[in-house]
Parts: C-alpha cells; structure tokens; sequence
C-alpha cells in the first residue's frame, strides 16, 4: 500500500484551535491552558487519506513526537537520511522520534490509540519497547504553521526516560542518532523546524 493509501488520525483544524482562538506557533507545555483546551478536541478526531491531507490545511494531521532522555540527562538527536520516508526532512537533524497515527480498531480513546501508534514507532525507529520504561509523559503540543509541512501536522510531544543500551537504531539506511545535552546544541539551523522551536524555548 502506497503511504499516500494510509488511513490517518486528524482534527478538523476549526474544531483542533476553536476557530483560531488556540492557535500558536512553536512548542506549548501541556499545563499552558491553550494546551489544556487543543487536549480536549483531540476526542473529535476522524480517520482520512493521507494523500487527500498532506495539502489540505483544513485539518490537521496528528503526529507522535516523542523526546527521548537518557539517565545523564542528554536527549537523543538523530538525523533523517536519503533512504527516509519524509523526502522534505531529509538532512535534517531532529529531537523527535515518532509519525503518523492509525486509528486502532475497539479503541475510542484517542489518548490511548496516541500512545499505541507512539509506542510502535519507537520500536520500529529505535527499538523501544515502551513497557520496559517508566511510560511515555505528555509534555505539550508543537506547531508550525510558516511552512507546507507544518501547516498540515501538529505534533502531540511526549518525553520518555531511557537507559542509553534501550536504544539502537534499527533502520540504519534510514537515521543516524547520537545523545547530546541540550545547553551544547547551538546551530538550531541544523535541525527541523519542530525540534529547533522546541530547543529553542529550552535553551
């Protein structure tokens, strides 16, 4: 099947920001009270085409963006290769392991079906298992509606606690990773718009 084939979780974007009302630009922590309200709608979620999606700015695609820390504090940073799915992000370095979302079939909790759809991509990018840690910890949204990528996602950003030997890249064609503190990261030019918004209100 053809990844434009695929059916994906997205939000009616009228419905995600409540006519513009919640919208931002950049990273927001999940106690910030646009946070709290955009968490609310995802329940409101349909299944599409992505090929229908990838254009239509009406809605906006759900993406799993999971930020992964190891026991000495540093975040994992890998980098996308020519051999990757999205061709736009190729080169780019990235602090977010994740991607689109299924709908999972008995499941009504769009929380959970976040999770299940996160949990499996951290198996296939790094090979997570999930339940070998703490969880996955919701820490906000991110957003980035000045380019053609952004304009069509929003990313549901999560943290995970790892040990550095949990993870391993398995799709070596694919991504390049190595562990960094963020206070050394400072070319955010390097980095896809998401992960250089949200390093750039850490930092």
């Amino acid at each position: 099947m053809s990844k434009f084939d695929e059916q994906i979780t997205v939000v009616p974007r009228a419905v995600l920001f409540d006519n513009e009302q919640n919208a931002f630009n950049g990273f927001i922590a999940y106690n910030d009270a646009r946070s709290k309200a955009i968490l609310k709608t995802l329940a409101q979620y349909e299944v599409k085409r992505r090929g229908d999606m990838e254009e239509d700015p009406s809605f906006k695609q759900l993406i799993s963006y999971c930020i992964l820390e190891n026991e000495d504090g540093e975040i994992l940073v890998y980098q996308r290769l020519t051999g990757g799915g999205e061709s736009r992000l190729h080169g780019l370095a990235s602090i977010g392991v994740g991607g689109h979302m299924n709908d999972v079939p008995g499941e009504d909790d769009i929380m959970a079906i976040i999770e299940e759809n996160a949990s499996r991509e951290l198996l296939e990018e790094v090979g997570l298992p999930v339940e070998d840690t703490a969880g996955l910890e919701h820490i906000g949204f991110i957003n980035d509606d000045n380019n053609e990528v952004g304009r069509v996602h929003i990313g549901v950003v999560f943290k995970i606690k790892v040990h550095k030997e949990q993870v391993e890249v398995r799709e070596t064609d694919t991504l390049s990773i190595h562990w960094q503190s963020v206070e050394t990261i400072s070319d955010l030019s390097q980095f896809e718009s998401w992960s250089a918004l949200i390093l750039e209100q850490w930092n």
